[in-house]
């Protein structure tokens, strides 16, 4: 991209084509060559286009500011199934959560994108055929398969809302780090709009107690709930009219819990060896070694996606590389426990499901701490470490796919 930004400096058709088709990309690569080209009147006018920041907040347009609003209604009335219909919520909410929120996220994609048919045909069909699937296993409380397929779905819905997003772009390393990036700015958002509905929750029943009103259950039952349901969808319209409201924010959160979860996890790993705690024999040990070894994958992530702008910081390349190097030792005693689990006791649901995330996370974690080595040498550029990143999703989403449809034909839904 750089080297056609600089080649078609003199043709504003062909540049105005490369920003049209992928304007993400366009202004990384234009921002990382402005040096050289600086004194070209043509990149001056391209740098106040891209770099210009409008203060104001922008609401977009009027069609789209109603289909934002019908959606958040309709994510609270999808929310409140259980309360007019004889569903209970023990069974509703573990199987259904999720689709209270992506299906509307999908189709706001569909719609602002402008989408082809084919895209849209597609996510609709994933989405049907996943609420009817998923609705329809076995009522078993005791099912790993069942546990599992709940736990995984949201991720296989994440990954509808993903090809929703990319479009026709699918093979693009860019759009699914865009998509990323899209994700650390939407969990920046949300965790925002929650936190102002704290606020306004306990402002309003302190109101209404001063005058003798008590109103928590009703307020409870049926505002934040709605509230709750409708942020993400919220969240993600503000991200998308208002990107500069959080672009800055979530590269400083990356860089700040960087250092942090790197010596918390190191001080982590020196009490687990201090202490008799054995992930090869407890059960619920190993359960959370590996809740937190996801935990900081998605930190690495967010953090390689969300600061890629400052990351030739060499600090900042070596917290990362540090991090990564110990989360790949963490990885590989959660792996070894898991191993030995197997071998001792067999095969089952859980342990096979947590044997192929294992697996598939260090495979990931190693390719990302080989690019990240590379750039803390010199030898190569971040752009790299993302590519890693981005081209790993698939995979995610196809094990995704196996463990939330074909486990529980394969068990047996036990």
């Amino acid at each position: 991209m750089k080297d056609e930004i600089i080649s078609n400096l003199d043709n504003p058709r062909q540049l105005e084509k490369l920003y049209r088709d992928n304007k993400r990309a366009f202004k990384r690569a234009f921002n990382l060559v402005y040096a050289d080209i600086k004194d070209r009147s043509t990149a001056q006018i391209w740098n106040e286009r891209l770099n210009f920041e409008n203060e104001e907040i922008s609401w977009g347009g009027h069609y789209e500011l109603t289909f934002v609003i019908i959606a958040a209604f309709i994510a609270g009335i999808l929310a409140k199934i259980p309360a007019f219909t004889p569903v209970t919520s023990d069974y509703f909410y573990p199987r259904n959560i999720a689709f209270i929120v992506f299906p509307l996220m999908t189709a706001y994609f569909l719609w602002r994108q402008k989408r082809s048919k084919k895209i849209a045909v597609i996510s609709s069909v994933a989405i049907l055929f996943s609420v009817f699937y998923i609705n329809i296993l076995p009522d078993n409380a005791s099912s790993d398969t069942l546990t599992l397929a709940c736990i995984h779905l949201p991720l296989f819905l994440w990954a509808v809302l993903g090809f929703a997003f990319v479009g026709n772009n699918l093979k693009s390393d860019q759009y699914r780090l865009d998509f990323l990036k899209f994700n650390g700015d939407l969990v920046v958002m949300t965790t925002i709009i929650l936190i102002a509905g704290v606020f306004l929750t306990f402002i309003t029943l302190r109101l209404f107690m001063l005058i003798d009103e008590r109103m928590e259950e009703f307020y409870f039952r049926y505002i934040v709930v709605w509230g709750l349901a409708a942020a993400p969808v919220v969240g993600t319209y503000l991200v998308r009219t208002n990107p500069q409201l959080v672009s800055k924010v979530s590269p400083v959160i990356a860089k700040v819990f960087t250092p942090l979860v790197l010596v918390t996890l190191l001080a982590y790993i020196v009490t687990v060896i201090r202490t008799d705690k054995d992930p090869y024999n407890d059960r619920d040990f190993l359960l959370t070694f590996n809740l937190l070894l996801v935990g900081v994958m998605a930190i690495i992530l967010f953090s390689i996606a969300g600061t890629s702008r400052s990351a030739n910081s060499t600090v900042g390349t070596f917290l990362l590389l540090s991090l990564s190097i110990v989360t790949v030792v963490v990885n590989g005693i959660a792996l070894s426990a898991i191993l030995f689990r197997i071998s001792e006791w067999g095969i089952t649901p859980n342990r096979l499901a947590v044997l192929g995330s294992n697996i598939l996370i260090l495979t990931n974690l190693l390719m990302v701490t080989y690019r990240l080595f590379r750039v803390a040498g010199h030898r190569n550029q971040i752009e790299h470490v993302e590519k890693s990143i981005a081209s790993f999703l698939p995979v995610y989403c196809l094990w995704t796919i196996l463990v939330t449809f074909v486990f529980p034909l394969l068990f047996n839904f036990k």
